[in-house]
């Protein structure tokens, strides 16, 4: 065998490798990217429903202005959150200022028999729990993605191509509350 084509061959395997491992790569952030576009559709879907429930419960509990201004407030900021920290931070707030909401209905018991509260509160309880399943996919492709640009010999095409590590989506109560979806039944 003549050494050109061995070194020719060495080479063109190396190109492969890198093309193969930048590839898998690019692959790797675009679940991220997905996971991430899967998380706002469900985060929109919930900012939406917030309206018709305020609505309905304005009719029965006038007096609560207070509660259903923190609200509506908290879901202007999420829908206004433009990165990803801010989201986690303004959803958290809308959390907070949602379970105060569903507090009200305690005291107003016509409230808690209103059908249309009660379906709204049963679609918000299915779309928190597509988004924290959303959440669970979106912390597993970036743990993947991390993973993928950390490990020899992509780290060293990571760097080259400037793949950077991606945060994790972490809640204001914490990565254990992201295991279960809010319990908004009464």
């Amino acid at each position: 065998m003549n050494p050109l084509f061995i070194i020719l061959g060495v080479i063109i395997l190396l190109i492969v490798m890198i093309i193969g491992i930048y590839n898998r790569l690019i692959a790797l952030r675009q679940t991220c990217n997905q996971a991430w576009s899967d998380i706002e559709v469900q985060l929109k879907q919930r900012q939406d429903l917030i309206p018709g429930l305020v609505d309905v419960v304005k009719g029965y509990a006038k007096h609560e202005k207070e509660t259903l201004q923190a609200v509506i407030d908290a879901r202007n900021s999420a829908i206004s959150a433009k990165s990803m920290g801010d989201t986690v931070q303004a959803e958290g707030l809308l959390s907070q200022a949602m379970g105060k909401l569903f507090a009200l209905a305690e005291a107003y018991p016509d409230l808690k028999a209103n059908q249309n509260f009660l379906q709204l509160q049963d679609e918000l309880s299915d779309v928190e729990n597509k988004i924290a399943a959303a959440r669970r996919f979106f912390n597993n492709s970036v743990q993947e993605y991390n993973t993928g640009i950390e490990q020899f010999p992509a780290n060293m095409i990571a760097g080259s191509f400037s793949f950077e590590k991606r945060d994790f989506y972490e809640s204001l109560e914490g990565r254990e509350a992201l295991q279960t979806a809010p319990d908004v039944s009464f």
